[in-house]
């Protein structure tokens, strides 16, 4: 397959990984937007949220839930971090595989990724 985050699912990419589960990758992004910035994705190639389906809620539950481990690993529980899913070009959804942002460990703005 062509894409690059199917890729490092599958191993033949590496990547620093923090979490592996039965369904989803949990792995630290190469040009990070704060002291954690890891990308969890699922296993199985879904393009984007915006093509999530009903059956895929076992999905989006265990990246949630690889998102908090991730949080928790990382120490920003109790801190906070955010999640954010970027879809479509406009959002700068740059690879086109589901993709969710465990983001933290600095106080951050509103919008998202406001420079401080």
């Amino acid at each position: 397959m062509d894409c690059i985050f199917c890729r490092i699912a599958s191993g033949t990419i590496p990547a620093e990984v923090v979490l592996d589960s039965p369904l989803s990758l949990a792995f630290r992004d190469l040009s990070p937007v704060a002291p954690t910035h890891v990308l969890v994705i699922p296993k199985r190639h879904i393009a984007h949220a915006g093509e999530i389906q009903p059956g895929d809620g076992d999905i989006l539950a265990d990246m949630l839930i690889c998102a908090r481990r991730v949080a928790e690993f990382d120490g920003l529980a109790e801190s906070g971090y955010r999640l954010v899913f970027n879809v479509g070009d406009d959002a700068g959804n740059s690879v086109p595989h589901l993709h969710l942002h465990v983001i933290g460990g600095t106080p951050m703005g509103w919008p998202p990724f406001a420079q401080q």
